[in-house]
């Protein structure tokens, strides 16, 4: 029955032919199976090929072969490109060991600083009697491509490898132009310098194009009482660093600091005085501590004069001697937060601000503010606003020049000490100096003037008015050695008391002579700055005291200088020091030189501090206890050791005059050069 149903079916339908192929394993591989072998891979690509069209092969080679040329053509400019870098390097290095130093011929920057050396010798070994003759120094190492420090190669990791590629092209072209090498003490400089494209708000400074050769110097040496200045630096440093890191000021003997207003003013108002020094290790931990640590944005109270001239003037100088925009930006903070002090009803600013909440006020005591603060912060906020773009710095400061220069209450230029911030008048009429509390006003009238290009006509005219008043109210002569001193009016009363604040004048007279005003400026200055001398000379320790009263009239026994136990403290001041360097500049006499060589030693003997700094001290005449107090203010640093390095200094392009204005915190701004 089976075999009948199966032919009937079969009888009922159409064929149907299976084939059933059973493979075990070893018989898979055996025809050939997938197994991702090598020679499986190749097999199967070569027989996709040849299922390619002709068409379609063709346009294959022919993509292989265009991307094969253009990789020989790449390659062949890439190897190009990298041989002129490398030739570039070379011949930089080359040109640094043939080319003598040259004039500096940008005045926004000067060589990087050079590496720390080992200690010149302890203060035990210095005398008044010249040192060996110290080797032939260079200021900034002989075969190192200038560059701001932190430029070096381990500072480097913020910035991509193209980016520094970038630069090194960038600079290979430059090299190429009559403008592209500025050359300064044996270096190279390349002409950009800042660490980062500048703002499309900043404007440059004008740089000038190079030198030629013949207006080329030679080189000048640092000799050996520069080099006691930076010994003496870096020994006030050593106390700063070991007690007194990232605080206003070292107390030395205590080891210990105080704070101020808790910005690092010491820090802040050294910087450029190391780069002067070409203290270049001390620079660079000092530039960190700023990147990293200086922070503006706290709860503080500052004083808007001091944080000023200390502060926002220091960054600035800074900024423009290394070219590093750092330096720019934490001034356009500071200055930004600093100018609530102008909210006032009269424009003229407060004396406190606290640069963290944004707000301003006078002292606790008073609605005053003193003449001389308001007054002297304007060659800070003009630069700013050079610099930024942003007019806001400028217009405050010269609003309150220009209302001062139309008030009432001046006695034939000179002015008195207070101004009240909500009427914008004159306060405590009748009292006239040239010491604390107005000093600094005259010296910015000539300073903003000369900073200005010499344009603007009032600061010229109140200045030489005021020093007319000076010549008819203040000044007389002492007894017996007729010493000319500046003495004080008080409501028509004659004072014969002078502050050493009083000694900017020789210098500030001097720069206005040197910059063509009257010629008897400059004799006035020889006198002037032979009275300070003697407020050291005639003191026992051969320190000046900070303030002094003049004998007029001839007492046996007595000399003409006369110290008053209230006053007899020296607190380090550079007024003197300042002047003196203004001086020899001006007129090459070697005398002041010598005096400054004097008092430099006498800092050594009565105010230095065995483990690490210098003190202020409360008794100049008291040479076997001079009774220290315990500070190293950081006008020292800033001021005082600067001053000192710059007049035993003979290279007149070591900040030249013709270029920079110092404020009046010794940092040095540029002169603005006509467009």
């Amino acid at each position: 029955m089976y075999s009948g149903a199966a032919a009937v079916a079969a009888a009922g339908s159409p064929r149907r032919d299976f084939i059933s192929v059973t493979l075990g394993p070893e018989e898979t591989v055996g025809v050939g199976g997938y197994n991702n072998s090598k020679a499986w891979r190749r097999r199967s690509c070569w027989r996709k090929w040849k299922q390619l069209s002709r068409l379609q092969r063709s346009i294959i080679l022919f993509l292989f072969a265009f991307l094969a040329v253009c990789g020989v053509i790449s390659y062949t400019s890439m190897g190009e490109t990298w041989k002129s870098i490398t030739n570039k390097s070379l011949d930089d290095q080359r040109t640094e060991q043939e080319i003598p130093r040259l004039k500096l011929a940008n005045p926004g920057l000067l060589p990087a600083p050079q590496k720390a050396d080992a200690s010149h010798g302890d203060y035990a070994e210095l005398s008044l009697q010249k040192p060996p003759k110290p080797p032939h120094v260079r200021r900034g190492p002989s075969n190192l491509q200038i560059k701001a420090p932190w430029r070096d190669t381990k500072l480097k990791t913020r910035h991509d490898t193209m980016r520094a590629v970038e630069e090194l092209v960038e600079a290979d072209k430059v090299e190429k132009t009559e403008k592209s090498i500025i050359s300064w003490r044996g270096a190279v400089i390349e002409p950009d310098q800042s660490t980062e494209p500048p703002s499309s708000k900043i404007t440059e400074p004008e740089k000038p194009s190079s030198v030629e050769a013949e207006d080329q110097k030679e080189p000048v040496p640092i000799n050996e009482r520069q080099l006691a200045v930076i010994e003496a630096f870096r020994h006030a440093w050593k106390g700063y660093k070991d007690f007194a890191w990232g605080h206003d000021e070292l107390k030395p003997l205590s080891k210990s600091y105080s704070e101020w207003f808790g910005l690092g003013l010491t820090l802040i108002d050294a910087l450029d005085t190391m780069w002067i020094l070409g203290l270049k290790e001390e620079f660079e931990e000092a530039r960190k501590w700023v990147a990293n640590d200086l922070v503006f944005d706290k709860n503080v109270d500052v004083n808007l004069f001091e944080s000023t001239i200390r502060i926002l003037g220091g960054l600035l100088s800074t900024y423009h001697l290394s070219g590093d925009s750092l330096f720019l930006e934490k001034a356009k903070d500071i200055g930004n937060r600093l100018m609530p002090a102008f909210k006032t009803p009269s424009k003229i600013p407060y004396s406190d601000v606290n640069i963290g909440r944004g707000t301003a006020h006078p002292p606790r005591w008073t609605s005053d503010s003193t003449v001389a603060e308001v007054t002297s912060i304007q060659l800070e906020f003009r630069e700013l606003s050079r610099l930024t773009g942003d007019e806001k710095f400028r217009k405050a400061v010269d609003e309150v020049m220009k209302h001062v220069h139309i008030l009432s209450g001046k006695n034939d230029g000179l002015v008195p000490m207070f101004i009240n911030t909500n009427s914008g008048q004159f306060t405590h009429l009748g009292v006239y100096t040239l010491g604390a509390r107005a000093d600094s006003y005259y010296e910015y009238l000539l300073k903003q003037w000369i900073q200005g290009g010499k344009k603007e006509n009032e600061l010229l005219e109140d200045y030489m008015r005021a020093i007319e008043g000076v010549k008819k109210h203040l000044l007389q002569r002492s007894e017996p050695k007729k010493l000319t001193f500046v003495g004080e009016l008080a409501h028509g009363h004659f004072s014969a008391k002078m502050d050493h604040l009083v000694c900017f004048l020789p210098g500030t007279l001097a720069l206005g002579a040197h910059n063509g005003l009257a010629a008897d400026h400059m004799k006035l200055a020889e006198t002037l700055i032979e009275t300070c001398y003697q407020m050291y000379a005639q003191v026992e320790t051969g320190l000046s005291p900070e303030i002094v009263h003049f004998n007029l009239h001839a007492q046996k026994g007595h000399k003409d200088v006369e110290i008053k136990p209230a006053d007899r403290h020296n607190l380090l001041r550079p007024e003197t020091v300042e002047s003196l360097f203004y001086m020899y500049r001006f007129t090459g006499d070697k005398k002041y030189q010598d005096w400054g060589w004097e008092i430099l030693q006498n800092f050594n003997r009565y105010t230095r501090v065995p483990t690490g700094g210098y003190t202020s001290i409360n008794n100049v005449q008291n040479p076997s206890n001079p009774e220290p107090r315990d500070k190293m203010e950081s006008f020292f640093l800033g001021e005082t050791l600067k001053y000192m390095f710059l007049l035993f200094s003979d290279d007149i392009d070591l900040i030249n005059l013709d270029k920079y204005v110092f404020n009046t915190e010794a940092h040095p701004l540029p002169i603005w050069v006509p467009a």
